[in-house]
């Protein structure tokens, strides 16, 4: 079948190793000092790798492939003794000097100014895309950071997905919202766990092909809930 699976640049890649641990489907294995592609079907192609590659060497091209096999994926994960970092179950200390306040003064306004949300629900020529600031964000990212309405979505016109999840790839989408509206910048809030690598990509692409100049940011989360950058 022909499909969207990574290629990498054997002269542009410095073995730094980055690209094999960010990708969560154990798809790229430094051999000989060089990123390798082990085999088709353990690449998903949503390009998880890309943003952690320091060279560009990786690319994401259409060729005939064998289908991505997850079951064949997690087995080998299993034998690894590993799965996907962003699944790693671990507790999260909170502070209880806030528990004190009352319900009320907790309490806040939604700051959503549109529906839907997803980005595979969005219409394209939306009115509310014309001049408005645009956030991507990766579902996770509302319920890790508390403040998450007041500090991103106030003032801007929110999209969210999981390229994980979803199985689709958003840049095509996100580019005719890019080219057919007058859009004024656009802020990426991700997670730090490799999976969210792929809605990185997929702005950035999309900001490529649409053949504008726009302004744009990428924030990731801790999944303690911090901003890391």
């Amino acid at each position: 079948m022909k499909r969207k699976i990574i290629q990498i640049n054997e002269e542009k890649c410095n073995g730094c190793g980055a690209c094999a641990d960010a990708c969560h489907e154990g798809a790229i294995e430094m051999q000989n000092g060089k990123a390798k592609l082990i085999r088709d079907d353990y690449c998903d192609g949503l390009g998880n790798c890309l943003p952690a590659c320091p060279t560009g060497a990786i690319s994401i091209i259409e060729r005939e492939a064998d289908a991505f096999d997850k079951e064949a994926v997690q087995a080998r994960m299993q034998s690894r003794g590993h799965g996907c970092p962003g699944m790693k179950a671990k507790s999260i200390s909170r502070s209880d000097r806030k528990e004190s306040r009352s319900a009320a003064a907790l309490e806040m306004p939604s700051r959503l100014s549109q529906w839907p949300v997803q980005i595979k629900l969005a219409p394209v020529n939306a009115p509310y895309f014309n001049g408005a600031k645009l956030l991507v964000a990766a579902d996770c990212t509302a319920y890790a950071y508390a403040s998450f309405h007041e500090t991103f979505i106030k003032g801007r016109i929110t999209l969210i997905g999981c390229p994980k999840l979803d199985g689709i790839d958003y840049s095509e989408k996100l580019t005719e919202i890019l080219r057919c509206n007058d859009i004024k910048d656009v802020t990426v809030i991700r997670m730090e766990v490799p999976c969210c690598g792929g809605l990185e990509y997929a702005v950035k692409s999309a900001l490529q092909n649409s053949g504008k100049f726009i302004p744009w940011q990428v924030v990731t989360v801790s999944t303690e809930g911090e901003i890391l950058d």
